[in-house]
């Protein structure tokens, strides 16, 4: 799985790819293996004959995300057809033997002609058309989101529970920042838990026809608001928006959407691969892109 701050996986010019995908891999998604890579993330995504392969995906979490998506983008590209559609989500493709990752890499129908999104008023609102989708789709909490153990599900766990140990988490951060929005973090109801995108802000891309095309989803079962406010927040911070689009989310309930928001996020960058505490601590480019996205929060 991706998550910020990386996961755009935009066509572009054909490059060198930084990670060379396995025959394997090729074969059993049956496509050739002149690729390339697609600008974003990490570099390592690539475009394969009519794939985009993209490494570091989770098996369990593919077994039961990838059936509720695929119906979901069939139905909207039906939709599109008739002309009623308004957010798309790229099509996940299984492989050969019918599994939806091979040796770490899943595959995704590529999507030409594209363009990255970073208007946070577009993004916001592709953002809502797609959780009301999901929300139609996934009545329940799926148990797959109990096996995550990587670094940004911790995080999430930290930043939704128990004070103590959010508390102690901040500490062993090192972060002055995480330290003061443990401080400010208050028990306020967000609304209810649903299936939403957790990396919204560079997982959106624009088709020909304009319409937003989400790839990438990084699932959790949170508000629908504190995805926004995660979507605004990693939007101003690495995409160029601009500071005041936060400031409508310096009050009230939202304040609070933002403050978890912006504790996941750093929360996340102080742990490794492994879920386990990182000696680093908080990384300072990321405390600083959030301390400045944060300001209309935190004057």
């Amino acid at each position: 799985m991706t998550e910020h701050p990386g996961g755009t996986a935009a066509p572009g010019t054909a490059t060198p790819p930084a990670c060379p995908v396995p025959e394997r891999v090729l074969d059993l998604f049956a496509v050739p293996g002149d690729v390339r890579s697609v600008p974003g993330g990490q570099g390592h995504s690539v475009v394969a004959g009519d794939l985009v392969l993209s490494p570091g995906r989770d098996a369990q979490t593919a077994a039961w995300l990838n059936p509720v998506l695929a119906p979901l983008a069939v139905r909207l590209d039906l939709e599109r057809v008739s002309g009623r559609a308004a957010v798309r989500v790229a099509m996940p493709i299984p492989a050969r033997d019918g599994s939806w990752v091979v040796d770490g890499w899943g595959a995704s129908r590529y999507e030409p002609d594209t363009t990255a999104c970073h208007d946070p008023a577009l993004l916001a609102a592709t953002g809502r058309l797609l959780h009301a989708r999901f929300d139609e789709a996934v009545r329940s909490r799926p148990t797959g989101l109990d096996a995550r153990t990587d670094r940004w599900a911790v995080a999430d766990r930290l930043a939704w529970g128990p004070s103590e140990e959010l508390a102690a988490a901040a500490d062993r951060s090192g972060s002055a920042l995480v330290r003061l929005l443990v401080q400010e973090r208050a028990d306020v109801d967000l609304g209810p838990d649903q299936l939403v995108h957790g990396d919204l802000a560079g997982n959106v891309l624009l088709d020909a026809s304009g319409t937003p095309v989400v790839i990438d989803v990084a699932p959790y079962w949170r508000p629908a608001r504190w995805a926004e406010a995660l979507c605004l927040l990693d939007a101003v911070a690495w995409h160029g928006a601009d500071r005041s689009v936060l400031e409508p989310w310096s009050t009230g309930v939202d304040r609070q959407a933002l403050v978890r928001a912006a504790l996941f996020r750093l929360l996340a960058d102080c742990l490794d691969g492994r879920g386990a505490e990182s000696t680093r601590g908080a990384s300072r480019q990321a405390e600083r892109a959030y301390g400045r996205a944060l300001s209309p929060l935190l004057a």
